[in-house]
């Protein structure tokens, strides 16, 4: 056991991991800070890393980290950090025996799991096959009814007509929400309030679901009113053990993408915290999951909670869970792709104070959050006790405009909330990007908001209060 810099017991010591059997080398097939997270966790276990890299990353950070770089291809995402045979050819040249893909690009393509098994690489994250039915979200909903766990009120299956969806959303009433199966980001959804609005709504989710995702598939559910966004963080070894790392709130969104995160769910009944996190233990159990992910629930205004998908992947919010739990998340899924049962039990893991997650990304608040790529001029991190900055960014270094805006994480862990969001608030004070435009200040106004401070925030509360959009 340790003691961690908050003053919070650490469950899990990093030392833990050098007395197991792990991997020699590592190639992390992502780019940026979760890259650069990556690194590090393994040079705290002894284990090499290859990093790949676009002609558009060169300059990044965590290339002068890594052991090994290979540069893959072009700027753009679809000549590099998404071709699959670049990615294998470099893992094949660097002599890697596992693949950590991080979140996006690659990180849920079941097709490229498959290929990293069948080239003897081990893919560190759940089997293809888990992969591939939590990935459809119809088929993940059946998987939550076998498995006792609430799901929003809707058609069972995919929708064949318009025919059909009328007469569903009859049964469960208007506002009905139709959303693709193999959607994310807000893509190829639609809120309807009436029959005929309906009726257009489903052709335009399948159009861009198709175009979005190669799959047109939608189906329908009942359109639940501000909900809030909370989601569970789940861990699961090989040796049938699983485990949860209690909740974090995403409700302060802009149009499906999230800002900040926190753990725990303000004003959450305990109950009801506790009912959730064991329903997605229970989830992902029943479809044999192993690894890390997250299972995504929304929460309506009497504390009910609905299930609404699972990412088979790690996080862009994880260290939110890391902060109140002790454990490092990164570490946890190395080793149990590596075959190690989990060394924690569930009784074992607290919620200890309260952390809060802040994305800073390369926009400008102020004109309708438009990207702001180009060469940071100065750069000053900001530190203290409970302080924690996730970024690849420095002073010098050109956002590119290729990829998500995302170019840093700030982090903050304190005994109670009020004290994390005053951290906050001085942490983003002190932070200093200049060069570009950045969505720190837009934090900052988010957080002194009496509805954020007295935590009554669901997924309406950004457009409905600050951009009426």
């Amino acid at each position: 056991m340790a003691v961690g810099n908050s003053g919070f017991l650490l469950l899990l010591p990093t030392t833990y991991y050098l007395l197991l059997p792990m991997y020699k080398r590592i190639l992390i097939a992502n780019r940026g800070e979760i890259a650069q997270r990556v690194i590090r966790a393994c040079r705290e276990m002894g284990i090499e890393t290859v990093a790949i890299f676009s002609e558009g990353d060169r300059g990044s950070a965590y290339l002068e980290l890594a052991d090994e770089t290979y540069c893959i291809g072009p700027a753009k995402s679809a000549q590099s950090y998404l071709k699959i045979d670049r990615v294998i050819s470099a893992a094949e040249v660097g002599n890697v025996e596992a693949i950590h893909p991080g979140y996006g690009f690659l990180a849920e393509n079941a097709h490229f799991n498959e290929i990293c098994r069948s080239c003897k690489i081990d893919f560190i994250g759940p089997t293809p096959e888990a992969m591939e039915m939590l990935g459809d979200k119809n088929t993940a909903r059946g998987i939550a009814r076998e498995a006792n766990v609430s799901v929003v009120p809707g058609s069972d299956g995919l929708l064949e007509d318009e025919e059909t969806a009328v007469k569903v959303a009859h049964e469960i009433g208007f506002p009905v929400l139709i959303k693709a199966t193999a959607g994310g980001g807000g893509q190829g959804m639609r809120v309807a309030a009436n029959e005929l609005v309906l009726k257009t709504a489903v052709q335009q989710a399948q159009t861009e679901a198709a175009a979005a995702f190669g799959n047109a598939g939608v189906y329908l559910e009942k359109y639940i009113e501000r909900p809030r966004h909370v989601e569970v963080q789940v861990i699961a070894d090989h040796h049938g053990n699983a485990v949860h790392l209690w909740e974090r709130e995403c409700s302060t969104q802009r149009r499906h993408q999230k800002l900040i995160e926190e753990s725990p769910a303000p004003n959450l009944p305990q109950e009801r915290r506790q009912e959730m996190c064991e329903a997605a233990v229970r989830l992902i159990k029943n479809c044999n999951y192993t690894n890390a992910g997250t299972v995504e629930f929304i929460v309506d205004k009497e504390n009910n909670f609905y299930f609404i998908e699972v990412n088979a992947r790690i996080q862009v919010e994880h260290p939110v869970s890391e902060m109140v739990t002790g454990i490092d998340l990164i570490q946890s899924q190395i080793a149990v792709a590596a075959g190690e049962p989990l060394p924690f039990k569930q009784e074992d893991i607290e919620q200890r104070g309260a952390a809060i997650e802040c994305r800073i990304n390369a926009e400008d608040p102020d004109h309708n959050f438009r990207p702001s790529p180009g060469k940071i001029t100065r750069m000053f991190v900001p530190g203290g006790p409970g302080v924690r900055f996730e970024s690849h960014a420095h002073q010098g270094y050109v956002v590119p405009p290729h990829y998500d805006s995302m170019i840093g994480k700030l982090i903050v862990h304190q005994p109670t909330r009020a004290q994390a969001i005053a951290c906050m608030l001085r942490a983003l004070d002190e932070l200093r990007i200049e060069g570009i435009a950045t969505t720190a200040s837009f934090h900052k106004q988010v957080l002194q908001h009496s509805e954020f401070a007295e935590g009554r925030v669901d997924t309406s509360f950004v457009e409905r209060v600050f951009l009426n959009d």
